[in-house]
């Protein structure tokens, strides 16, 4: 059973990816926190509406690859053909300056930058918790009466 075509688990799934390349972001700004000249970067906010899930997983979109020879990718032109592996992340990170910079030109606070990472783990965790209760429903309608 696939549960990327359940608007639901692909809404989950989008959620759970975006909190999981936030949390490489932050831990690669505390990382880099003694670079001079380093700014921070974090991801935009997760905006995924139920009308886009529901209008990404039905129909046939094109896939691309990037970084394959000639600058030009793979594509899915038949929903029967093997989708291409993602090369890169589907989310950019941009510049977000933290509160303040040093004389170094380093501009990350280590407690922004913590609070930041706490507040992403949170979000994954009550995340996950969804995505578990949701498929424990889906194991109960599955069961047959009785059981």
């Amino acid at each position: 059973m696939n549960l990327d075509g359940i608007p639901l688990f692909a809404l989950l799934k989008g959620r759970l990816g975006y909190l999981g390349e936030r949390q490489k972001v932050i831990a690669t700004n505390i990382a880099n926190s003694d670079t001079p000249g380093y700014a921070p970067r974090d991801l935009k906010p997760f905006s995924s509406s139920f009308a886009q899930a529901v209008g990404g997983a039905s129909g046939l979109r094109l896939a691309q690859v990037e970084g394959s020879a000639g600058g030009r990718g793979q594509s899915v032109t038949n929903i029967a053909h093997m989708a291409p592996r993602r090369v890169s992340s589907a989310y950019k990170a941009d510049v977000s300056p933290d509160s303040e910079i040093t004389l170094d030109g380093n501009g990350v606070v280590l407690e922004e930058q913590t609070m930041k990472l706490t507040e992403s783990r949170i979000d994954y965790d009550a995340a996950i918790g969804f995505y578990q209760k949701s498929l424990g429903l889906l194991r109960m309608a599955a069961r047959a009466p009785g059981k």
